[in-house]
């Protein structure tokens, strides 16, 4: 789709879940979304031309997202879709976006192992989240790992990952677990139990949604936790909201942003965000990863002056963009970004405690080809304060 001449508004979808079991985390993507759609337009639009969001509630179930962007691409008019947080609904709307030549700019991260030239993959893949974890826990000695997850694509695929770089070091993986997205106490309450008979190092968590609560009241509950590490790449800021920070003071993440961060970009996109949605609201990976996609997107589609996929993707590549986490650029191998690697703490007050980042932005590697954990043994580094190092790989 060529961008109009006359400077009509663009539409642009907006598609997350404002209600259902991760409409708490969707939310924060859909209102980093809107932010960043109104500073662009606050500065003069897309090639002069307003950006007009269109959004409705995909209520976390796939076939409803499915039906949504058929819905904004052939009655709204939208070629470009920013959204989806779990991989099964990314998964649905990826053939709408290739039927209809349309693009989606996916905003979370994920499993990887994938790729589309109908999809620009935003957020975080296996080599800068699971690696960098799997290095900080075994390095600490943890041998004996208990994976629990929800029953989709992004836990199964991480956690077998999880279990290679286990295997790896010599490591056991004791069970590996999974339940429903609106799991229940009840369903919980086994696993739970088992963690505690069985006394792993670490408990590597992905259970997302509302049943992540329960989880993690039910372990405490156990006395689970004083002896085991728990250690996570779904655990944001916006779960330590749902859950509380006593349930999950000590637990591990590995992501490439936090609010936490103490960077130019970042204290802007934080009083900004607050500013639009009140002081005692807080950002994570997801939403920063939802406002700089959508930033730079729309900033490539005013550049080449179109939403086709491939134009776009090739503008990509030869911007960069200071984003709340560092300075950022789509790498034009695989359609996903260099992106800034770092594992934080949960500290009693709520907040992250950056312990290890990158000292440089780190090329995505979704297939895993760079899979051993030797090219990640080397001392935690400390990032550019301002988020600039070197682009190099």
């Amino acid at each position: 789709m060529v961008l109009p001449s006359d400077r009509r508004p663009i539409r642009v979808g907006a598609l997350y879940s404002q209600t259902g079991p991760t409409a708490y985390v969707e939310r924060t993507q859909l209102n980093a979304t809107l932010l960043a759609i109104d500073e662009i337009n606050r500065a003069g639009g897309v090639a002069g031309a307003e950006v007009a969001a269109i959004t409705y509630d995909a209520r976390c179930d796939p076939e409803t997202f499915r039906a949504l962007a058929e819905r904004m691409i052939e009655e709204d008019g939208v070629a470009l879709i920013i959204g989806c947080y779990m991989s099964h609904t990314r998964q649905a709307v990826v053939p709408v976006v290739e039927r209809c030549n349309a693009v989606l700019a996916y905003a979370a991260p994920y499993e990887g192992f994938e790729y589309s030239p109908n999809v620009i993959y935003g957020g975080a893949v296996p080599n800068q989240h699971s690696l960098v974890l799997a290095r900080h826990l075994t390095a600490a000695g943890a041998r004996r790992f208990y994976l629990v997850g929800t029953r989709y694509a992004f836990p199964i695929e991480a956690n077998r990952v999880m279990m290679s770089l286990v295997a790896e070091r010599g490591g056991q993986t004791l069970a590996e677990r999974y339940v429903a997205l609106q799991a229940t106490r009840p369903d919980l309450a086994a696993i739970v139990e088992d963690i505690k008979a069985k006394r792993p190092d670490v408990v590597f968590c992905t259970v997302v949604g509302e049943a992540a609560a329960a989880f993690f009241r039910l372990c405490r509950e156990a006395g689970v936790g004083t002896e085991t590490v728990f250690a996570s790449l779904t655990i944001t800021e916006a779960e330590v909201d749902l859950i509380g920070a006593d349930l999950l003071d000590g637990q591990l993440t590995a992501a490439t942003y936090f609010e936490s961060l103490q960077t130019a970009a970042n204290r802007h996109f934080v009083h900004s965000y607050r500013a639009r949605y009140g002081e005692r609201t807080h950002v994570n990976a997801m939403a920063e990863t939802a406002y700089s996609l959508t930033h730079m997107t729309l900033a490539a589609a005013g550049a080449c002056g179109s939403f086709n996929a491939r134009l776009l993707r090739a503008e990509l590549a030869n911007q960069t963009f200071q984003a709340p986490g560092g300075l950022i650029r789509l790498d034009p191998d695989n359609s996903h970004f260099y992106l800034w690697p770092r594992i934080a703490r949960v500290r009693t007050d709520g907040h992250f405690e950056i312990l290890e980042q990158s000292a440089a932005p780190v090329k995505p590697d979704p297939y895993l080809i760079q899979h051993s954990l030797a090219d990640w043994d080397r001392p935690p580094s400390a990032a550019d304060p301002d988020g600039r190092g070197s682009q190099r790989a």
